[in-house]
């Protein structure tokens, strides 16, 4: 074969590669873009209700099968957040909009219309299965009220960023749970940086707004510290020259190891590459007040410090929010787990089976994050799936039951079919399964604990941090989400943040 007709092979293999992939692109960006009709509300069916937009509620909307149910989605959000890459925006890394996913986009691609309200939940009354809530929209100078019932609901309203009542935290420290709190960061970052660079600011001054403390030593705490080192080498240290020697990142932790779920080898790895990117790790260390220019530490067998700081990122834990505590008071006698809702096997709360509790705000042997809450959501919806089948058969078996007068033959048999029928639908109770856990600890590294044939294999370095970038936008919920990225990292690596 000659060179000439090789390379006509090449341009031709080339240019209906470029064709069929354009032309899937089009047809699935069109696809999404423009979803078919739906069947409206049923009143033959029963009601669903959904608190929550997160992890846990994503997942079981994007699984579930409408049709079976008329389904209502209440969260005071109406978006879906991509938590993991929440520190990637806190330091302009990736735009908002780029791991946000709107309900309705789910909501309107499934068989059955699904409402999605835009409000808060104030109160859930497992007795008479109801459901309180109000528009607090700024919009509104009254704040409607209304109370629905449900037949089933599914209760994950998430949990709120635990403080320990440890003074000024609320009021001084930024946290990083919301949309919301990774642009206050990233203000409250450049107005530090800014204020260095003003003329009259003193060295004292620079050295004190230029120092970074995060609180929490898990993989949100690590991720934001090797974010935030990333945004000062790469970007900051070309634009404020001046200012590099004063910038300094501390990690603080309670414990003594941070990453306490990876291995040791891992924990280790990170250890020295923070050392090797210039980042204070305290262990062994309580937080003890937090005020408006410093944070005071107590480390182990040592007396209290004060650390003068311009910045303090809180990623310390998880506690219920009011709305689950109150509806854990109501149910004393079933619930007195103070960690969260206590539920069965099938996730079903305690004390009220129509409820079903998944995700941060419920108390179980499973570590609060999201692969735990996307695989609950997951069997929860193939759950439903079967009570809506066994409902439908129970009603059908009740109907000829009610039959006036003395059962015939056909009647008999197709009764003893039904119930035969709903003997074989067996509820098998949840089981996770772990995939094993990923973080970035910036330099462009990351480190991975993955389950791979009956054993842990635990890797770190550049090619981890690929695979961790893989596995983030293979995770991503659809096609717009997954461009958006893509395109903001690219942007990253040519023109920086």
């Amino acid at each position: 074969m000659s060179r000439r007709r090789f390379f006509q092979i090449i341009g031709r293999v080339s240019l209906v590669s470029v064709v069929a992939a354009t032309g899937t692109l089009y047809y699935v960006s069109h696809k999404e873009r423009h979803p078919g009709p739906q069947l409206p509300f049923d009143p033959s069916k029963k009601t669903l209700v959904v608190l929550g937009s997160g992890w846990g509620a994503t997942s079981l909307l994007k699984h579930l099968d409408t049709e079976n149910y008329n389904t209502i989605v209440i969260s005071p959000k109406n978006f879906f957040l991509f938590t993991p890459l929440l520190p990637s925006v806190a330091v302009g890394t990736l735009a908002a909009r780029s791991i946000l996913q709107p309900t309705r986009f789910i909501a309107r691609h499934k068989a059955r219309e699904v409402a999605v309200i835009e409000a808060e939940a104030t109160d859930v009354d497992p007795i008479n299965k109801t459901v309180t809530f109000t528009d607090s929209s700024p919009l509104r100078p009254v704040e409607p009220t209304r109370t629905i019932n449900y037949d089933y609901l599914v209760y994950a309203v998430g949990a709120e960023t635990q403080t320990f009542g440890i003074p000024g935290v609320k009021e001084n420290a930024c946290f990083l749970k919301e949309i919301a709190d990774a642009e206050q960061m990233q203000r409250r970052f450049l107005d530090c940086v800014e204020t260095a660079a003003f003329p009259t600011t003193s060295e004292e001054e620079k050295r004190r707004l230029l120092h970074m403390v995060v609180v929490g030593g898990g993989p949100t705490g690590i991720e934001v510290a090797g974010e935030l080192h990333d945004f000062l080498e790469e970007d900051l240290k070309s634009w404020y020259p001046e200012l590099h020697p004063y910038m300094r990142l501390t990690l603080v932790e309670a414990l003594p190891n941070v990453l306490p779920m990876f291995s040791k080898e891992l924990i280790a790895y990170t250890v020295k590459t923070f050392k090797e990117s210039k980042i204070d790790i305290m262990t062994g260390t309580m937080v003890k007040a937090v005020n408006p220019a410093s944070v005071i530490l107590k480390p182990k067998d040592a007396p209290e410090q004060q650390v003068d700081c311009g910045l303090v990122v809180w990623a310390a834990g998880n506690t219920s929010r009011s709305i689950t505590k109150n509806l854990m008071a109501k149910l004393p006698h079933d619930q007195t787990n103070k960690r969260g809702i206590s539920v069965d096997g099938h996730l079903r709360m305690l004390g009220a089976p129509s409820i079903f509790a998944i995700g941060d705000c419920t108390s179980t042997s499973y570590a609060p994050t999201a692969q735990v809450a996307s695989q609950q959501g997951a069997y929860l919806a193939r759950i439903l799936k079967l009570v809506a089948k066994r409902n439908v058969l129970e009603d059908q078996a009740k109907a000829l039951a009610s039959t006036d007068g003395q059962l015939d033959d056909e009647t008999t048999k197709r009764s003893e079919k039904l119930r035969k029928q709903i003997g074989k639908i067996r509820l098998n109770p949840f089981q996770y399964s772990h995939q094993g856990s990923l973080a970035y600890i910036g330099s462009d590294k990351a480190i991975a604990d993955l389950p791979i044939f009956g054993r842990e294999w635990a890797s770190g370095g550049v090619a981890t941090y690929l695979f961790w970038r893989s596995v983030y936008l293979s995770s991503l919920f659809s096609l717009r989400n997954r461009a958006l990225v893509t395109g903001d990292w690219l942007r990253v690596k040519f023109f920086g943040r």
